[in-house]
């Protein structure tokens, strides 16, 4: 194990996953999660072979295919140990829609709060920017050269039409050609067109190479929307309704243009910007987007265990949290849900969910809700060890994260494997001494340790700052000392 330095050699690029995770066998699975998140082999494979299953009901005959159901996942586990990274990688890793919730922002019905069913309406929403996305990148080359086109006709206004011939009117033309007969015939005056094309074109050499950025030019814009329509927000619980009056508003109302006198580079956003929505047509968009929400959809419900409790004749809150258990049945069951752009079934949607459930344990959801999560994967307590393979072998991982940082400043940051090892030791013992919050420990021990470091940075004598065990040791001596820790670990 050596040393980690920050260095200016650009690590190599790892190998870009495929568009859809979902084509990728479990093990190449569980090895694009490896590279982000330590442990938990448990419950990589079971995300991993859910995923897979995806593709594999898609491959199945038509007859069948439907009846294939998704088997639903709970993560239980403390904070800290990887439930809620495991779902964002996912988010980042997988070519399908996707959309992280917290239960306990739902409420049954007559309560304050969102309705069950917008969770599916978030989720639709994700697909209908992930394809737009897409299609926008397929014709971006096509956009960009219009818009291009488009602002040297601004740079370079085109010549005027000719006025229309008067029959009444004898014309003058620009130049009298005599032929062979001593006849005389008008012809166009020649050159006009050459010397355009010319300054067009060197123009767009100008334009290409950056060379007129801070020349301002008028462009014509529409705006975005109407003030006053903004304020026209849908009462909770009808956020997703067929009917969105905001938009209807705004196709009713007249389409008013203004000017704008912005720089080169702006107008070529805004121009690449018209002609996108020129190029990509909505419809397909949306019918895109719907089929991949029904049959790839992958909907993140955060802290279950928040809405679980004794069932029994309790009274108070409990009542609540049966209630929005009630209203997530049918949508984990499968039912059909209205949005804006039209039906969206959830038989198919993939569901996973994590809580702690220190209080409570999965056994106090409705009988009904627990047969809908057959699949329940434990995850386990982060080791000192794990500590250590956290700070190291991810490739976001904290320690890479702090060398960014300082190489920002014209610094190098060094962290010794023993300096590693003492701040993972550091970070384990708050842990057994007080509320276990997991890997988020390493960020308040990171934080008290490169606290000086961070604040002196700019005027630091030492541009090369070195921490081994004995350094860590010293800068958080006190935190290592005292066991009071809540005074400097909150």
């Amino acid at each position: 194990m050596t040393d980690i330095v920050a260095t200016d050699a650009p690590a190599a690029e790892p190998a870009a996953p495929p568009p859809w995770l979902e084509e990728l066998p479990p093990r190449q699975i569980v090895a694009e999660l490896d590279r982000y998140i330590v442990g938990q082999d448990a419950a990589k494979r079971a995300v991993a072979i859910a995923i897979r299953n995806r593709w594999r009901r898609a491959q199945a005959p038509e007859e069948i295919r439907d009846e294939i159901t998704p088997y639903n996942i709970i993560l239980i586990g403390p904070t800290g140990v990887g439930k809620t990274e495991i779902a964002r990688r996912l988010a980042r890793l997988a070519g399908a829609p996707f959309v992280k919730v917290e239960a306990t922002k739902f409420t049954e019905v007559g309560y304050v709060g969102r309705d069950a069913e917008s969770m599916v309406r978030e989720l639709v929403d994700a697909a209908i920017s992930m394809v737009r996305t897409e299609r926008e990148d397929e014709v971006y080359p096509t956009a960009e050269q219009r818009a291009e086109e488009r602002l040297l006709d601004i740079l370079l206004p085109p010549m005027p039409e000719p006025p229309p011939a008067d029959d009444k009117k004898e014309k003058r033309p620009g130049i009298f050609v005599v032929g062979p007969a001593g006849q005389a015939r008008a012809e166009p005056a020649e050159g006009e067109g050459e010397r355009r094309n010319r300054s067009r074109e060197k123009l767009r050499a100008l334009l290409r190479d950056g060379k007129l950025d801070d020349r301002e030019v008028e462009v014509e814009v529409t705006p975005q929307g109407y003030p006053m329509l903004e304020l026209m927000q849908p009462p909770q619980g009808m956020e997703g309704e067929n009917i969105n009056f905001m938009e209807m508003m705004q196709e009713m109302l007249p389409k008013r243009k203004k000017r704008r006198l912005v720089r080169v580079p702006e107008a070529r956003r805004i121009l690449i910007d018209e002609e996108l929505k020129k190029l990509v047509d909505m419809d397909d968009v949306v019918n895109e987007a719907l089929d991949r929400t029904e049959n790839h959809g992958i909907l993140f419900i955060d802290e279950l265990d928040k809405i679980a409790g004794e069932r029994g004749p309790a009274t108070g809150p409990d009542v609540s949290r049966e209630g929005v258990q009630r209203d997530l049945l049918p949508i984990v069951e499968g039912s059909t849900v209205q949005t804006r752009y039209g039906y969206v079934r959830t038989d198919h949607i993939l569901f996973i969910a994590a809580g702690a459930f220190h209080v409570s344990k999965p056994s106090d959801l409705i009988p009904e809700l627990q047969g809908r999560f057959p699949i329940r994967v434990e995850l386990t307590p982060l080791t000192e060890a794990d500590f250590i393979r956290i700070m190291t072998e991810p490739e976001n991982s904290l320690t890479r994260q702090y060398q960014a940082l300082v190489a920002s400043e014209g610094a190098e940051l060094v962290l010794t494997p023993d300096g590693i090892e003492e701040v993972a030791r550091v970070a384990w013992l708050a842990n057994d001494r007080m509320e276990n919050i997991g890997a988020r420990r390493l960020h308040t021990v990171m934080s008290a340790l490169m606290d000086e470091v961070l604040f002196e940075l700019p005027d630091y004598p030492e541009k090369r700052i070195r921490f081994d065990r004995a350094g860590v040791r010293k800068r958080l001596e006190k935190i290592v000392d005292d066991d009071d820790l809540r005074r400097y670990i909150l």
